[in-house]
């Protein structure tokens, strides 16, 4: 057992027993992949501010996100297709989450479906949807969320149309796989995965598969997923949405003041500061950069969240400085579930809560809720002022 003590000894040993083409999708971003570089390198700009002489007994990091208790301020973000980065992922990190008290958020494009999870699962985790062309399918979707006890509805507004991401075009990444020789080799390396593969019965798109007249299976998915994302997502539909949902609804993909206040127009519990993990548009600012404006715009008035680079405790540490409520983890759980599985889920969860609570400690706070800017040293024009 290797001795793990930060996020990238997850990735590196996730690099490795992973298949390419999945690895790919999980550590890239669109384009030039400039604002998934960003994302990470502009926490590293913030600095720490180290008090001394503070009592640091009875610590605790627990607080609450959107009325949920939880051990830290962290969620597990939705993440497409992470059944395929390890046998049964969704189930796997949901459990985790679980156990350890944080929340999980279910992907629409998952593997493992709706139902699947929450037999797997004893406390209700968050769903997350897309807009989709298809508003039937999105109903049915829906009252399946809510007959699987999902506690809360995470719209994400950023995907009308896919980006380009150049390793998943390259990669022969489609649905169902085409994947080129040299995947086909590097799959033939990765026993691991092949051998939990075929022991698994989730290989398909659980929540879609089944559920739309004419999909039955991965081939017959193709198509409908090519033009499945609806384009003419408005605040309109934002607001049917949040009707036919009836419970707590948090936007995922909000990186401008103008957005965030439209967000809370339209009656949103929570908005999630997020560029898609660079995902998306390339050149748009990193979520941490963003976060500062949209704090100052709407942050008394709606719940904040920050995704998109976080990759230790004090990368949280830093969001919640800066005003933040909660956090959301992709990539740092995915390293973990693909290097060892549920346990490794919890250990990337562990391995942030220690950073988030030691680094806390260091900056002379005890308790998460008492976190303010006071504890940062922010660059000056960090927000961003670009004529």
């Amino acid at each position: 057992m290797p001795v793990i003590t930060e996020i990238e000894d997850l990735r590196r040993i996730y690099k490795r027993r992973t298949p390419k083409m999945f690895y790919d999708y999980c550590e890239s971003g669109s384009w030039s992949e400039q604002t998934f570089r960003e994302n990470m390198s502009d926490f590293d700009q913030i600095r720490l501010r180290q008090r001394v002489a503070v009592d640091m007994t009875g610590r605790s990091t627990a607080t609450q996100m959107i009325g949920q208790d939880v051990a830290m301020p962290v969620a597990l973000a939705p993440v497409g297709s992470t059944g395929m980065q390890h046998p049964d992922g969704e189930i796997l990190a949901a459990r985790a989450a679980e156990k350890f008290g944080v929340p999980y958020t279910l992907s629409t494009m998952s593997v493992c479906s709706v139902e699947a999870v929450a037999e797997a699962t004893t406390k209700p985790f968050w769903f997350q949807m897309y807009t989709m062309r298809d508003h039937g399918f999105m109903k049915r979707m829906i009252a399946r969320a809510k007959e699987a006890k999902c506690s809360a509805l995470v719209l994400t507004l950023d995907l009308q149309i896919l980006a380009q991401r150049h390793k998943d075009l390259k990669n022969g990444l489609s649905i169902p796989l085409r994947p080129s020789l040299h995947n086909i080799v590097d799959l033939a390396t990765k026993w691991r995965w092949i051998a939990g593969m075929a022991r698994t019965r989730n290989r398909q798109f659980g929540n879609i598969v089944g559920h739309i007249d004419g999909i039955s299976d991965m081939s017959s998915l193709s198509a409908w997923a090519a033009e499945s994302f609806d384009p003419k997502l408005d605040w309109n539909r934002v607001k049917e949405i949040k009707k036919d949902w009836g419970g707590p609804l948090i936007l995922k993909g909000i990186l401008d003041a103008e957005d965030a206040k439209m967000a809370l127009k339209v009656g949103a519990d929570a908005i999630i500061v997020s560029n898609h993990g660079g995902r998306q548009l390339d050149g748009a600012i990193s979520s941490i950069r963003a976060l500062p404006e949209i704090m100052d715009a709407v942050g008394d008035k709606i719940e904040v969240h920050l995704d998109s680079g976080i990759r230790s405790g004090q990368d949280v540490l830093k969001a919640v400085a800066l005003g933040a409520k909660g956090t959301f983890i992709g990539r740092a759980y995915i390293y973990g579930l693909g290097a060892m599985g549920q346990q490794g889920v919890t250990k990337a969860l562990e391995v942030i809560h220690r950073e988030l609570d030691m680094s806390m400690a260091l900056c002379g706070r005890r308790e998460i809720g008492s976190v303010d800017r006071d504890i940062l040293l922010v660059p000056e024009g960090f927000s961003g002022h670009w004529a």
